[in-house]
Parts: structure tokens; C-alpha cells; sequence
């Protein structure tokens, strides 16, 4: 039978309206993964290089549920490791927490475990943080504290980093976040290997999942300690850091 013009187009507002209530009543998902990969011309953690002020290879995997548990693994080649007499090229981080919302407050809370395997140093490297994070509006304040040794720190558990950055979004995939930090590395004697970190980073998200960045990275840290062997460059120099990650 064929359809006269009103009935084909009192036909199609159904089809239509049906269909936009089947995708408005679209379950959301029990859960989710997402990877990612990238590549940086430095490696800077805390503001402190971790690949001798040269570029990294990283990448990464999450698992994030519904119910706000997530999990996840991140890694990168490194140097810092060698540099400091010990073996091996890679740091893995093992990680997992909770995130949640009261009102206009976001949190999150989690532990995250920095694994350096056969590092070989005469203090183990690998380190234990528990971290608990607060996000109003544009602003995230966060709290790290090391229940193990501090990446290769002798006599250094309870050492902690406090951080506090900003994230503006500019329109059309630009965002600019300030960032300011401080390191705390505990235990007798350790107290001259604390410092502060400063940062901003300039991304471009491309879409597609490719994001670009360039971040201004500088720290006060002692010149005199935080310096690569032979070539003795200062790893918390000023520096202008590259990047480029492809999330899928």
C-alpha cells in the first residue's frame, strides 16, 4: 500500500521520536576501558626529569566502573634509575581508587604503586603513595603520602607531595592548567631534597582521541643534588616539555 504524503511524514516524527527516547533511555555502561600512548620529549615527574632531560615513550590502560572504582597501569621508559647506579629503563605504575561527588565537590581517593623492576639500588626505588584528591569548579587540590621509602630515599617513608592546579578551558580543544607543587622528602638529612615544582601546560585536543602539549616546566630544587651523572645537568631546570598522546 502506498503511503500518502501525510502519512509518510506522521510516520517518520514516530520513527524519530521513537528513536530518541530508545537513545535518551540508553543504559549507561557497568563500565568502561580506555588506553593510551604518547610520546614526550622529556619525562618530567614533580617537575624533576626521569629521562635525563631526554624524550620518553609511555603508555597506558584504565578500567573505570560505574560505581566510581577504577583501575588502572601507566608506563615509561626512563633513565633516572641508571643515573643513579642502578639497572633497568622502565617505571610501571599499578594503580586503583574511588572517585564520587557530594554536591558541587568532586573526590578522589586511591593508592598507587610506582614499580621500577630489578632496579638494583642500595635503597629500593619502588614506592608506595596513598592519595586523596578534591576538584571544585576549576581547581584540583591533592595530597600524596608515600607509606613506603620515596623512590630510592633512605629512611623516607611519610614523605608527601601536595599539588594544586587549575584547568581553563579556552574553546575549540585549547585548555591551559597552571600547576604548582611541593615535595616533601622526609627523614633525617633528607629535608634538603625537598622543593617546589611549577608548571603550565598548553594543550590542543585534535579530536579523534590526539591530543598535543606544551608545558613550561620549573622547580627550586638544590642544583647541587638534583644533577645527571658525568654531564652534571641540573634535572629540575626550566624547561619547555613536547607532547603528544593518542587516547583510544
Amino acid at each position: 500500500m502506498k503511503l500518502n504524503a501525510k502519512s509518510a511524514l506522521i510516520l517518520s516524527t514516530l520513527l524519530a521520536s521513537t528513536a530518541a527516547m530508545a537513545q535518551a533511555k540508553a543504559p549507561e555502561p557497568d563500565y568502561t576501558l580506555s588506553y593510551n600512548v604518547g610520546v614526550t620529549s622529556d619525562y618530567r615527574y614533580r617537575g624533576i626529569s626521569q629521562s635525563h632531560l631526554k624524550p620518553a615513550l609511555q603508555g597506558g590502560a584504565d578500567f573505570a566502573h560505574k560505581s566510581g572504582v577504577y583501575l588502572g597501569a601507566w608506563a615509561s621508559t626512563i633513565h633516572w634509575i641508571r643515573d643513579a647506579g642502578g639497572s633497568g629503563d622502565v617505571e610501571l605504575d599499578l594503580y586503583g581508587g574511588y572517585k564520587g561527588t557530594v554536591g558541587d565537590l568532586s573526590y578522589d581517593v586511591g593508592l598507587l604503586r610506582y614499580q621500577y623492576p630489578s632496579n638494583k639500588l642500595a635503597v629500593s626505588a619502588n614506592t608506595t603513595e596513598l592519595y586523596g584528591a578534591l576538584t571544585f569548579g576549576l581547581v584540583t587540590a591533592k595530597y600524596s603520602h608515600s607509606v613506603t621509602n620515596l623512590f630510592g630515599f633512605a629512611n623516607s617513608k611519610n614523605s608527601s607531595y601536595l599539588e594544586a592546579a587549575a584547568s581553563f578551558d579556552l574553546g575549540n580543544g585549547y585548555s591551559v592548567t597552571p600547576h604548582i607543587g611541593y615535595q616533601k622528602v622526609a627523614g633525617s638529612g633528607n629535608g634538603v631534597f625537598s622543593y617546589t615544582d611549577f608548571s603550565v601546560a598548553a594543550a590542543k585536543d585534535f579530536g579523534n582521541g590526539l591530543v598535543a602539549s606544551a608545558t613550561v616546566v620549573a622547580t627550586d630544587a638544590d642544583k647541587a643534588l638534583y644533577i645527571t651523572p658525568g654531564d652534571a645537568k641540573f634535572t629540575g631546570k626550566t624547561g619547555l616539555v613536547l607532547g603528544l598522546k593518542y587516547n583510544f
